[in-house]
């Protein structure tokens, strides 16, 4: 960790966010709607109210605003009651987070809207750049309606994606909504919150215990996701790590001089423009305290923004540690994070080294023969499978790894990340299982590969092919394939030389499976052979396939004469496969 300078960018990131219009116009929208004569009308029967406002040339901003007389309680509704309702939110579950707790208030305030927000929801893709925003419980409506729409967006199509602003906004859901989005970044960086240390509306959620202290089990608190965006009356900063922002509102709430207002809506224009005028005038903090780091200089000025820097508490000090501690963890996080092009042109070196001992092993029985012989062998031989099973490791791991990782993502994501490297996870496993098969059969007394030895992720990587290739979709091919399509095939192929054994030497019932076994194992040849899916390198004279079918021919010929594979290998019509 020494070698790297951590620093805290959220300052510059809200000055940013402050000099440009989109804050104002965001709220320009909310305090237009908020003069709307149907939120002051006691007997109307939805307490939220939304409208689309042209932005830009292109744009549109869609604001929602709770009336005053709304109600709101802390408690959820879980996503298992969700699935039986009319909120479409079965979407937020993922593999790794099934389960997760949205505010009950909110949606029940999106239900009411349903009809409305279904009718404009189709209109919206026309829409670019597409804002969605809302004060107090309106916010909350804009992020749940701002969720349902991303759900309809590939992870590729980022210009089409909507951002969401939130003034005031209570927090949403526990935990599991949290890192359910958390798993999406490209949700999770739709989302940004504005919360003013002086709006006692967004802290209403959080209990004085679950901040420092901790003592609430996880599952009872609301958990905050996306960018806030925390304002004093003189400055403002950016946070984006979730315990940190829980912890720093839950602060802000208890030095409120404003907890006694109700949920009377608090008015951001005002401190919009301060902080607007602010950052154009801004001059340069004065730091005193030399002995300290970039990362916990920039921690200071945060917390200074927020107004709450000045405090030297014993818990002010716990806070400024842990945020200190979660930068560096979620620094090491994010670095160690797997990404798959940073190491593909390794890949392609080592995919490129078992091509090239393919080559050169053809006339030597195959590669698949060559890996697998060890008896004497000379110095450059040596050299050279030394050279394969480091690559064939190192090709190993990284996919392992890949597919472990795709496993985890939501659907949506998995998907996407599947059409683009389901091409390249295809010529892996075609390629580097039959050496996996090869090292497996070397050691005395294994069987079975396919149910017994083969690697979980190699049976993934499959069944996406599969799943991936349209049904009923065949092939017109001449000449026969560099890769053999199934990358089990040497297994079988191995199977076969045990059944052969067991029909020469076994007992009356063992001979009879093997026979059974060695029909299939035909069958299943020929299919290949007809569909020219399997190379030409197992018709190589030391292939271990031809050894097959050299040591156990008059077997064969005498019990399954029958078999179209027999016959084809009597009359030697593989002489022509090419």
């Amino acid at each position: 960790m020494s070698q790297f300078s951590l620093f805290s960018s959220g300052q510059e990131l809200a000055n940013l966010l402050v000099s440009t219009d989109l804050l104002h116009h965001s709220w320009a929208t909310i305090s237009d709607l908020m003069n709307h004569a149907y939120l002051d009308n006691p007997t109307n029967t939805v307490p939220v109210l939304f409208k689309v406002y042209p932005f830009n040339s292109n744009g549109a901003i869609i604001a929602f605003v709770s009336s005053p007389t709304c109600t709101f309680h802390k408690e959820m509704v879980s996503s298992e009651v969700l699935k039986g309702s009319q909120a479409p939110f079965g979407f937020i579950s993922t593999k790794l987070n099934p389960h997760f707790s949205v505010n009950e208030a909110t949606i029940a305030l999106f239900a009411s809207l349903m009809n409305e927000l279904s009718a404009i929801k189709g209109q919206l893709d026309s829409f670019n750049p597409l804002v969605i925003t809302g004060l107090s419980l309106g916010g909350s409506v804009a992020s749940l309606f701002t969720l349902w729409l991303l759900d309809n967006i590939s992870p590729k199509d980022n210009n089409k994606r909507p951002t969401c602003i939130t003034f005031g906004s209570p927090l949403l859901g526990d935990s599991g909504l949290q890192q359910a989005i958390s798993e999406r970044p490209s949700w999770n960086s739709s989302f940004l919150h504005v919360v003013s240390n002086q709006d006692p509306i967004p802290g209403f959620l959080i209990s004085p215990t679950s901040g420092l202290a901790g003592s609430i089990p996880q599952s009872c608190i609301y958990k905050p996701f996306g960018t806030f965006m925390l304002c004093s009356d003189s400055d403002c900063s950016c946070f984006e790590e979730p315990e940190s922002v829980l912890d720093l509102m839950m602060v802000m709430n208890s030095n409120s001089q404003h907890q006694d207002n109700g949920f009377s809506l608090f008015d951001y224009k005002q401190i919009l423009e301060h902080l607007k005028r602010r950052v154009i005038c801004k001059g340069t903090p004065q730091l005193c305290d030399f002995s300290m780091d970039q990362l916990q200089v920039g921690i200071n000025l945060q917390l200074e923004a927020i107004g709450i820097g000045g405090q030297h508490t014993s818990n002010m000090s716990f806070l400024r540690n842990n945020m200190e501690r979660r930068v560096s963890e979620s620094f090491l996080k994010k670095r160690n994070a797997f990404d798959p092009g940073k190491k593909l042109n390794k890949m392609k070196e080592a995919m490129a080294w078992l091509e090239w001992y393919k080559k050169v092993t053809l006339n030597e029985g195959g590669y698949y023969d060559c890996f697998k012989l060890s008896g004497s062998r000379s110095r450059n031989e040596v050299i050279s499978r030394q050279e394969i099973v480091k690559h064939h490791r190192t090709l190993n791991k990284y996919w392992k790894r890949m597919v472990a990782e795709v496993e985890k993502m939501p659907q949506r994501e998995e998907a996407v990340f599947r059409t683009r490297w389901l091409y390249a996870g295809t010529n892996y496993r075609r390629m580097v299982e039959p050496l996996d098969i090869a090292e497996y059969y070397m050691k005395l007394g294994n069987t079975d590969y396919v149910n017994l030895g083969r690697s979980e992720h190699y049976k993934q990587l499959e069944k996406w092919m599969i799943e991936d290739e349209p049904s009923g979709s065949g092939n017109n091919r001449t000449k026969a394939v560099s890769l053999t399509e199934d990358s089990c095939f040497w297994a079988y192929v191995e199977e076969a030389i045990i059944s052969s054994k067991r029909l020469r030497q076994g007992s009356s019932e063992e001979k009879e499976n093997s026979m059974r076994e060695l029909a299939k194992f035909g069958e299943y040849v020929m299919s290949f052979i007809r569909r020219y899916s399997v190379t030409s390198e197992i018709f190589q004279p030391h292939s271990s396939y031809m050894k097959w079918w050299q040591d156990y021919r008059q077997d064969i010929l005498s019990c399954l004469s029958n078999l179209p594979l027999a016959f084809y290998m009597e009359s030697q019509e593989y002489q022509r496969y090419a």
